[in-house]
This record gives structure tokens, sequence and C-alpha cells, in this order.
């Protein structure tokens, strides 16, 4: 196995609150997708139709996910940005979908709420990750 090669430059530092407010809004809806989960499996009859629980546990593991995309940003240099902003809106996406999904149920109104804050979180990042426009 060889070592990861050293970065060639410092990571970039993030200079606004929007990543914590994500990190933060990310760990609670990937808590509220996991308690969904568990309480969807428990209401659903035998050989039910297993979307709701399919979509809530890919939500917590896409949150996760984007967490771990976001503790290793400068590890990959130039692709980093890039890579970052895929993940970030291909969690909006999902938390979208799986807010919507929860609020049809009275009893996941907390998740559905949850998804709904890591969506705006992801908004939020996104801003961020796109800063002010500089001209050329």
């Amino acid at each position: 196995m060889r070592p990861a090669p050293a970065p060639t430059e410092e990571p970039q530092q993030w200079d606004r609150p929007e990543p914590v407010r994500y990190l933060e809004a990310r760990f609670a809806c990937a808590q509220a997708c996991d308690e969904c989960v568990r309480a969807c499996a428990r209401r659903r009859p035998a050989g039910g139709p297993g979307h709701a629980l399919r979509l809530t546990a890919a939500c917590a593991d896409v949150c996760d996910a984007t967490f771990r995309v976001l503790a290793e940003r400068g590890a990959y240099g130039e692709e980093d940005e890039q890579r970052v902003r895929v993940q970030v809106e291909w969690c909006r996406a999902v938390c979208r979908q799986c807010a919507a999904l929860c609020a049809t149920c009275p009893a996941s109104a907390g998740c559905a709420e949850a998804c709904r804050r890591c969506e705006r979180a992801c908004d939020d990042l996104m801003k961020a990750l796109t800063g002010p426009a500089t001209a050329s």
C-alpha cells in the first residue's frame, strides 16, 4: 500500500459559517431519517411497499457521504470544488424528495422538517461555494 502523496498546498479554509450550519443540519437529517426508517419498518405490513424505507435510508446515507466529502476537502486538489458541488447538489435533491415523502405521513413530520433544514443548508453551502462573482 502506497502512502498518500503530500498535499502541494494548504487546504482551502472555510471562511463562512455555512459549512458549520450544513454539518449540524446534516447530522440532524441523517439521525431523523434513521429514526424514520425504524418507525416505518415497524408500521409497514410485511410485503408492503418499501419505497419510504429505501428513500429515508438513502437520505441518511447521502447526508453521511456528503459529510465525508466535505471532511476530505483539500485532499484531491483541483477536483475538490466540482466534487463538493456535485455531492452537495445530490444531497439537496435527495433531502427534497425525502422531505416531500415524509410530509405525507404525520408520524414522519420531524423527519420532513429535518430534511427541509438540510436542504436549506445545502442551498446556503452552494451559495458559499459559489462566492461573490468576480470579473475576468
